[in-house]
This record gives structure tokens, sequence and C-alpha cells, in this order.
């Protein structure tokens, strides 16, 4: 087991990986750093748009597939300016991309309760959204990616819609 594998989770020794990218850990925590600034800016300039904005992002990633992720599109280019090497190891794309699913829903969540006119608890949900992308992006634990090891029905169910709806 990498030591990626040992911060979002174990897969027993007879569970077959389903088919997917692997993809750059960093990138990831890159995507949730980029978020909490975009987050951070609506906030301080009280533009709910912000959090739609993000609802798609994450959506569209986690729906799709992380290659169409737009936070963490500029990654690549970052790592190049920057001269960052290549990833140690590499980790499978499903957890972070229930992570996703999950502050999706939470972002859109906030959404409507803008919609509805309460901004404060908009704000609220979609700071609790904001925090966990926060622990993520500073310290690499991403809570989303350890329930998806969970042995329960919504992961398997969003296996099944994932295979459905990955964009090749």
């Amino acid at each position: 087991m990498t030591a990626t594998a040992a911060t979002t989770g174990q897969r027993s020794p007879n569970e077959k990986p389903q088919a997917g990218r692997m993809i750059d850990p960093r990138a990831h925590r890159f995507g949730a750093a980029l978020s909490v600034v975009i987050l951070a800016a609506g906030f301080v300039l009280d533009a709910p748009v912000t959090v739609v904005f993000l609802a798609v992002a994450l959506g569209a990633s986690a729906f799709f597939g992380t290659r169409y992720s737009i936070l963490g599109r500029p990654w690549p280019i970052v790592r190049k300016v920057l001269r960052i090497s290549p990833p140690s190891e590499l980790e499978h794309e499903l957890p972070p991309r229930f992570a996703q699913a999950l502050g999706f829903i939470g972002f859109s969540v906030a959404t409507v309760l803008f919609l509805l006119g309460f901004a404060t608890a908009g704000w609220v949900v979609a700071a609790a959204v904001g925090a966990l992308q926060a622990v993520l992006a500073a310290t690499g634990y991403c809570l989303g990616c350890r329930l998806y090891f969970l042995k329960w029905w919504v992961p398997a169910q969003f296996q099944k819609l994932t295979r459905r709806t990955t964009l090749a």
C-alpha cells in the first residue's frame, strides 16, 4: 500500500480496483486551495455567485472526471513554472471525485439557501465546505475521500454513476 492510499483509505486484498485514471494528489490539494481563495473572495465581496461557480466546478469534476476540473486546471502550469518534480506516487481519481460530489452537494444547498433569501445560512453552509477544503489544502487529509472507502451504499452508487458519466 502506498502512502497516499494510507491517507485516503485502504482496499481489501480481494477487492479489484475500478478502472479509472490515476492523478497527481497535489493537483487535488491545489484545486481545494484555489476554491478556498475564491470562496473567501466571494464572502468578502458578498458575491454568492462564487458559491454557484464552485458548485458547478466541483460538479463537473465529480460527475465527468477530474480532467474536467476547472480548479485543478492551473496545477500543471504552476508545477512547470515553479519546476516542481513529478509526483512520487499517484492516487486513483474516484475518492477525490466522491469528495467533490459531496462538496457539490454542500455548495448546491448553500445556493438554494441564497435563492430563498437566507444569505447567512448560505454562507455558513458554504463555509463548512470551504473549511473541509482548507484542511485538504493545508494537510492533505480528505474527509470525503475517507468516506468513499467506508462500506456503505452511497459510494457504490457513485461508482455506478461515474461509470456512466465519465467522459474519455
